[in-house]
């Protein structure tokens, strides 16, 4: 650690280094007001200086973190593939894959050779029997049909693992693609039919054959679709969680053959499972005891070659891309090879490359100032929970055990994955990544019967974000977030604590959002307020539900407040708390103005340089169907108007186009 940084840390330093502002003024538009578009004073520059690369739908400074991540990564994966490692090593492993991933040769001569043995199998199948006999193999194989399956901890008893299943099968994966009439819609699933035929037939099926394909797929997935909780219900976690033995499940699905479909997952004495979506189950088991076996053999071929085409030639690979991200979402160009094989590898040996990662771009010192943050942000929400006139004192004092128990995971795991069992071997790519799904869902189904591991880790410390776990009341913020411009060890705290300061308050605040406040301080399921304050919370919430249902974030297209709450609530949650953990930490030592601007100033401006981006139009209409985040935009322009110290930073007034009375502004934390 250099002496500046130990000065920066320490307190029996007597100096500190100068600090910056942290800010970029070129960033910045200055010639917009911040009452009239704050996004637009606060990001206009970056988004000028960024336009929309062409492999991207959306391109913001996430995405732009993620590169430079990406670049650092592939240097490390790629020194690993120019030299011969031990068998059976990490290092073997990953340089391996990733030579596969590059050699676009071999699947360009392979074609769809590799996924023909897997077709027909699919093809063998007889009867229903058959059917339940190969879902299994399917999904060990990485092909999802008709439902979902996985182990996970038990919401209403957080310290054991569970078996439970949820609704699936939709290649789309949003029922609104099925059903909706609105022309962008359409034109959606007309494109996806297309696209169905042109996949059939570049497997080897005849026009007639890919014809068929496209009608029966349509047939099943309209069915499920049908079935189907929109994304909005998906958010009430007691209404998906239902919890039945097995006597109920054969009573309740009697054509659903559980133990064949059970012991060919590896599943042995299952005595409950959890049904998260059961009306979505019914249909699934109807339609695979009512189903023609021949349309039920198209149907998972179907997921076969769906599931298999970015492993193999690039003329499939195209096809996949044209529809998935051209069509979808607006992309114009796939990014190249070397940015594709990066993160399949990551996604295979995520922590395996997170530990090369971090060893030589995380330093010490950041975590530790990370540390400092946190705990000063805990300190700011204990604080605003106190000050709650709305919220009485036994469910304030609830909201305070769970505070005092968040568990926070900074930069990378204690304990790392163990890969010894993955065999990554020179055969295929496609087969590699077969048994990299194997080797992941074995993994996943061995733990049925054991006790939560709290110490592992739901995203790589590579990854370029954040999150909160309701069932184990954890925080975590990977090494790879914990860089500019969420986190600047050379800048003071007015950028620090509205950068990264309102990211950890945000994580938080998940804990007690629409979702996260159903869950107690061990992580159950488990309704711990007075019933007055939940009232009560539900009616600010509402506030906030209706601000976003009302802006238009496209021609003719509104947001969905009901989707998007938690993720508001937690925006506005997390720059209350952090706001006051950044007055807190400088009231007695006030920071002067920096490049023309106020630490104040300097605050909300660092907060809106995180959501810097340029989208396609198509990419803003998917992520409103389907994202519960706010688009970047409205992320800065749909919280400012509700927070009075905004409104003090920047003397904005009645006259400002983005003025909200104070009676009608979101106070919720």
């Amino acid at each position: 650690m250099t002496i500046a940084a130990c000065c920066l840390l320490a307190a029996s330093c007597n100096q500190q280094p100068e600090q910056t502002s942290g800010l970029h003024v070129e960033f910045m538009d200055t010639t917009a007001k911040p009452g009239t578009d704050f996004y637009q004073f606060a990001t206009g520059g970056w988004q000028k200086l960024n336009p929309l690369p062409a492999e991207y739908s959306r391109y913001g400074s996430f995405d732009q973190l993620a590169e430079t991540n990406q670049k650092r990564i592939n240097e490390l994966v790629e020194n690993l593939a120019t030299q011969e490692n031990p068998a059976g090593s990490v290092a073997q492993k990953i340089g391996d894959l990733y030579k596969m991933a590059m050699d676009s040769a071999k699947r360009n001569a392979d074609g769809y050779e590799p996924v023909k043995a897997d077709l027909a199998e699919v093809a063998a199948i007889q009867n229903t029997h058959d059917v339940y006999a190969l879902l299994p193999k399917m999904a060990m194989n990485g092909s999802g049909a008709y439902f979902g399956m996985y182990v996970g901890a038990d919401e209403k008893n957080s310290m054991e693992n569970a078996v439970q299943m949820s609704q699936g099968g939709l290649t789309m994966g949003l029922r609104d693609y099925y059903l909706e009439e609105d022309e962008a819609i359409v034109k959606i699933r007309e494109a996806f039919k297309e696209h169905v035929v042109k996949m059939f037939k570049l497997y080897g099926y005849s026009d007639a054959d890919a014809q068929k394909g496209r009608d029966v797929v349509m047939e099943v997935e309209t069915r499920l679709a049908k079935a189907f909780r929109s994304n909005v219900e998906l958010r009430d976690p007691e209404a998906n969680y239902n919890k039945m033995s097995m006597e109920q499940l054969k009573n309740d699905y009697p054509s659903f053959e559980w133990d064949t479909y059970l012991n060919g997952m590896g599943l042995k004495d299952v005595k409950e499972i959890i049904v998260g979506q059961p009306n979505s189950l019914k249909e699934s088991a109807d339609i695979i005891a009512t189903l023609p076996i021949d349309k039920q053999r198209i149907y998972l071929q179907w997921k076969v070659i769906d599931d298999a085409a970015t492993a193999l030639s690039d003329e499939i690979v195209a096809q996949n891309f044209d529809f998935y991200s051209r069509t979808m979402r607006g992309v114009q160009e796939q990014q190249p090879r070397w940015k594709r094989a990066v993160s399949v590898v990551g996604s295979v040996l995520g922590e395996a490359v997170g530990q090369m990662y971090v060893e030589k771009y995380f330093p010490a010192e950041a975590k530790a100032r990370m540390k400092e943050l946190v705990g000063n942000l805990q300190k700011a929400l204990g604080e605003r929970i106190d000050g709650l006139d709305w919220m009485s004192d036994a469910t304030k004092a609830k909201a305070q055990e769970k505070l005092a128990t968040f568990t926070v995971k900074i930069g990378y795991p204690d304990k790392w994955k163990d890969y010894s069992t993955l065999d990554i071997k020179n055969d295929s790519y496609y087969e590699n990544l077969k048994r990299a799904s194997q080797w992941m869902l074995a993994d996943m189904v061995s733990r049925y019967g054991k006790p939560v591991d709290r110490e592992e880790w739901f995203m790589t410390p590579q990854t370029v974000n954040a999150y909160y776990n309701p069932t184990t009341n954890e925080i975590c913020f990977p090494a790879g977030i914990l860089q500019y411009p969420f986190f600047d060890m050379n800048a003071d705290d007015a950028f620090n604590y509205g950068a990264i300061g309102v990211v950890i308050g945000h994580e938080m605040t998940h804990g007690f959002d629409d979702q996260g406040r159903q869950y107690d301080k061990d992580g159950n399921l488990k309704d711990w307020w007075a019933e007055a304050d939940a009232e009560k919370f539900k009616e600010r919430a509402q506030v906030i539900i209706d601000f976003y249902d009302n802006i238009e974030v496209a021609p003719g297209l509104h947001g969905n407040g009901s989707l998007t709450q938690g993720e508001n609530i937690a925006d506005h949650g997390g720059l209350k708390i952090a706001y006051q953990a950044f007055k807190n930490a400088t009231k007695d030592n006030p920071l002067p103005v920096k490049d023309g601007f106020t630490p104040e100033q300097r605050f909300y401006i660092a907060f809106a340089t995180v959501w810097g981006q340029n989208i396609t139009e198509a990419e803003i209409r998917n992520r409103t169907k389907s994202d519960p985040h706010s688009l970047g935009k409205w992320r800065v322009n749909g919280t400012m108007p509700q927070l009075d110290s905004w409104y003090e930073a920047f003397n904005i007034t009645e006259s400002d186009p983005m003025y909200i009375a104070p009676d009608k502004r979101v106070n919720v934390w």
